[in-house]
């Protein structure tokens, strides 16, 4: 068997463009991010419970729109020309960038920003599934395996410039710059997604949107055990393991840093992550895929508790680049299998759902993280949330055994759709 061509998603010229502006996209939600928790940390940083609290509901306010339109902009996303709603979507987030530039410079109260988060939010809710679905019409079936890779490490490349840039900004120019920084990166992600271009048109489903079609998403993900036993793993791990929510507490009280350190552990993930997607580029496909996404969130819990327990700025980055390329392992698996198994008119609304599964792990973790560092302590938050990821891959094991027997991706077909009969669509509308 020849090696596979790392470059293969590369060679083919929408996907480069495609891939250029998701990466000006994520820039600047990484360094609105950075900017937005600094500076609201830094309002509150004299009473910590109220800190911790805060920056646990930066997560909240932005999961939330998640939760109410991910269902519907996943039906957008398979009835509409996927690249126009992201054309659409960088309008909405440069308008936010702008209104967090006013907040700022007029020195607005806490929960004005709150409200520009929950827009952020919802233009991410309907940015995703046009994202993940869009891209799958750029490159062949083959090269999908390869196209997550990239998609991933490039996610990751700027997940840590993103924040180490975004601290460098706070740091030396204030959040006021960062967000004019964001407001251009977003400028550029709108253009570049301009000159994506699919490689043959896409039929899409014109049905009118009802509760059934809205729901087959739903449907779809719930009735295939292999992929609801992925995004169930990758829910409950990160839920718990979060940690970046507290960064801005370890960086400034634990290990005694500032902005710029603050941006560098915030970055640290990354590092590992693209380490780790540069070796799986080169490698054959996974040969027990299932084995190694259960070895890779067992990794994640276990360099959490390092992190946590960590009163080394070095050994902190260390264990925060181990959380990443374990992260990166399951991600890849997990896109991996989703494209895969999913067939194309439905890419949208399993896209969506399984952004619900990830934006509830992420921004739902970061919550929990702030809510339980109310509680106990950031130290006791941390630690107890990397136990629980140990413990979510044993409830993995034994709530889906067939998880371990999964070989390797490419070798998974579409899942055939099960299409209501005429007779059932009548009963139903009865």
């Amino acid at each position: 068997m020849s090696r596979p061509d790392p470059y293969a998603a590369i060679r083919y010229p929408g996907y480069r463009w495609f891939i250029s502006g998701r990466s000006f996209y994520v820039l600047a939600m990484q360094m609105q991010t950075i900017a937005v928790s600094w500076q609201i940390y830094q309002r509150l940083k004299d009473t910590p419970h109220a800190a911790a609290l805060a920056l646990g509901y930066i997560g909240l306010v932005q999961v939330l729109p998640v939760l109410l339109f991910s269902i519907p902009a996943g039906h957008v996303a398979d009835r509409l020309d996927r690249r126009l709603v992201l054309m659409g979507t960088q309008l909405i987030v440069g308008i936010c960038s702008v209104l967090l530039l006013l907040l700022s410079k007029f020195n607005a109260p806490v929960t004005d920003f709150y409200f520009v988060l929950f827009l952020v939010g919802t233009a991410r809710a309907f940015t995703a599934p046009a994202v993940n679905a869009f891209y799958t019409s750029l490159v062949p079936r083959e090269v999908l395996p390869n196209a997550a890779t990239w998609n991933s490490t490039v996610f990751e490349l700027t997940s840590m410039i993103g924040p180490a840039f975004g601290g460098l900004i706070v740091a030396q120019a204030g959040s006021e710059m960062s967000y004019e920084v964001n407001l251009a990166c977003v400028a550029m992600s709108f253009v570049l997604f301009v000159l994506a271009i699919p490689r043959a048109p896409v039929a899409l489903e014109r049905a009118p949107m009802t509760w059934s079609s809205l729901l087959d998403g739903v449907r779809f993900v719930f009735g295939t055990k292999l992929l609801l036993a992925m995004l169930c793993l990758d829910l409950f791990a990160v839920l718990l393991g979060g940690a970046t929510a507290l960064l801005p507490i370890y960086a400034h009280q634990i290990l005694h840093g500032g902005a710029t350190a603050f941006g560098i552990l915030r970055a640290a993930p990354s590092v590992g992550a693209i380490a780790m997607a540069l070796v799986t580029m080169r490698m054959r496909p996974w040969k027990h895929a299932g084995r190694a996404i259960l070895w890779a969130v067992l990794g994640f819990g276990v360099a959490t508790i390092i992190f946590g327990l960590s009163r080394s700025i070095w050994l902190s980055i260390i264990a925060l680049v181990l959380t990443g390329v374990c992260d990166n392992i399951s991600v890849v698996i997990r896109q991996t299998l989703t494209q895969m198994i999913t067939p194309n008119e439905m890419r949208g609304r399993v896209s969506s759902v399984s952004f619900i599964f990830i934006s509830c792990s992420n921004e739902l973790g970061e919550f929990e993280s702030g809510g339980t560092a109310a509680l106990f302590g950031p130290v006791g938050s941390v630690v107890l949330g990397g136990c629980g990821t140990i413990a979510v891959v044993a409830g993995a094991l034994w709530l889906f055994p067939e998880l371990k027997k999964v070989g390797r991706l490419t070798d998974l077909k579409p899942v055939e759709i099960q299409r209501d009969t005429e007779e059932e669509l009548l009963a139903r509308e009865a």
